[in-house]
């Protein structure tokens, strides 16, 4: 490997940019109309515009991407994480283009992102799972019997979805097979397949994973993230290690993901998601994503491993750079997600030119952005424009750091989540770990300042 092709923009671009130049390697920046004078681009080695504006004409074209590739001469492909990273199809082509993935094998991307499979598979491996049927739920599945097994509430998840997409709650017996039926449909309009299982709900749970790597040989994990502040299923904040788990609960899911990861023979950093249910003290897997996480920063900053790095390393062939007993965690990190949206409208998408970009500075903060004052933020993407993070000692003092940090970033020309993730850090449900996954939407009110 020498040339390492991009096949993302913004933020992560320009993350994989910093940990390759550091590693020796060239770096290929690939861009759409819109952002062909964007950071990431100015930052590569090297540049190619492949597309129009519009995701599918541009970042999502995977003929346009390899002839990009070939044109540059890259010998190997990052896909970041979004856009074709979970792809198997992606894998595939770049791999039979003569091309070095970085990442886990198509074959490991496609167990994983079928979720009755990964289910199966993550329960075979001694991975927690939540009561639910064995399978795909049959067409003629005797659905009076599955919601009596079950019991409610419970969820109807497409097998194909991902990201909080192709799930439905059903609350009342009586719905269920109605449910179902719109789920199906859902499921092959959204997905392309209408392949749906059943789980259990857990109410008022909380969001955990755990981040794993692996080479083929050697399987580890780096520790656990708490991701249980999220807005319609999208990560708000997130922090590691979680708090308040039982020890118990947190060695099972770390020994039992390292499990998952061994019996597929994972090559690469990926993440095993669970929900964690504080009434039964039980955490339960909801799927593995094959890819790099947005919120990997926080395990950096605790373990002081550079993930992206260690996938540079284990696509090359040289092996993950340390083994289990070399991971030590250390103090607690939290990251804040700040979008390109306005709370006061609903979070409607806020595009424009940033006029003055302002970065609070100081030990133990860390910004992973993807603008630059004067920057234009394009409407044709997702909204997220930064992350903002600090580690300290303990988590006490990292949510107090991080509001300083907040207070003190300026950003004008556009509007942004700031507030309202301000809003979620200083409040009291936080500190003491009783927040949820569907807390703001519930509690709509929380997202303004205490």
């Amino acid at each position: 490997m020498q040339k390492v092709f991009i096949a993302n923009r913004g933020e992560i671009a320009l993350r994989i940019i910093r940990s390759a130049r550091v590693a020796g390697y060239t770096t290929v920046a690939v861009a759409s109309e819109a952002d062909a004078q964007a950071p990431h681009v100015v930052a590569a080695d090297e540049s190619v515009v492949i597309g129009p504006a519009p995701a599918t004409a541009s970042y999502l074209n995977i003929n346009a991407l390899l002839d990009a590739a070939e044109r540059t001469g890259a010998d190997a492909v990052h896909p970041g994480y979004g856009f074709l990273s979970e792809k198997a199809d992606f894998a595939r082509a770049v791999i039979d283009a003569g091309l070095t993935w970085i990442g886990p094998t198509p074959d490991t991307i496609a167990l994983m992102g079928d979720k009755v499979a990964a289910r199966r598979a993550a329960a075979e491996a001694g991975v927690p799972i939540l009561p639910g049927t064995d399978g795909p739920l049959a067409d003629d599945a005797d659905l009076d019997a599955v919601v009596h097994e079950i019991g409610v509430p419970l969820v109807v998840k497409a097998a194909a979805g991902g990201g909080g997409r192709g799930i439905r709650r059903v609350d009342d017996a009586n719905s269920f097979a109605e449910t179902v039926q719109a789920a199906r449909g859902e499921a092959a309009a959204v997905f392309g397949d209408p392949t749906v299982y059943v789980e259990r709900f857990v109410p008022r749970a909380r969001h955990v994973e755990v981040q794993i790597a692996g080479d083929g040989e050697n399987f580890v994990h780096l520790g656990d993230r708490d991701c249980s502040w999220q807005r319609r299923s999208q990560k708000v904040i997130e922090e590691a290690p979680a708090p308040g788990l039982p020890e118990d609960v947190r060695e099972r899911i770390r020994r039992s993901s390292v499990e998952l990861a061994r019996r597929a023979g994972y090559c690469g950093v990926g993440t095993v998601e669970f929900l964690y249910d504080p009434v039964r003290r039980e955490a339960a897997f909801i799927e593995m994503n094959t890819r790099l996480q947005v919120e990997h920063p926080v395990t950096e900053e605790v373990t002081g491993i550079d993930l992206v790095a260690e996938q540079l390393r284990i696509a090359e062939g040289l092996g993950l750079s340390f083994r289990q007993e070399d991971v030590i965690i250390s103090g607690h990190a939290i990251e804040c997600r700040l979008n390109a949206e306005d709370p006061a409208k609903g979070f409607f998408p806020s595009p424009g030119a940033i006029t003055t970009l302002v970065w609070p500075d100081g030990e133990g903060v860390r910004i992973d952005a993807g603008i630059e004052e004067g920057t234009v933020v394009a409407p044709y993407y997702d909204s997220m424009i930064a992350k903002l993070i600090v580690h300290a000692d303990d988590r006490s003092t990292a949510i107090e750091q991080m509001g300083r940090a907040l207070a003190d970033v300026r950003i004008d020309g556009i509007v942004t989540t700031i507030p309202a993730v301000a809003a979620l850090v200083a409040r009291a449900e936080f500190a003491a770990v009783e927040h949820h996954t569907t807390l703001i939407e519930k509690s709509p009110e929380i997202l303004e300042a205490p």
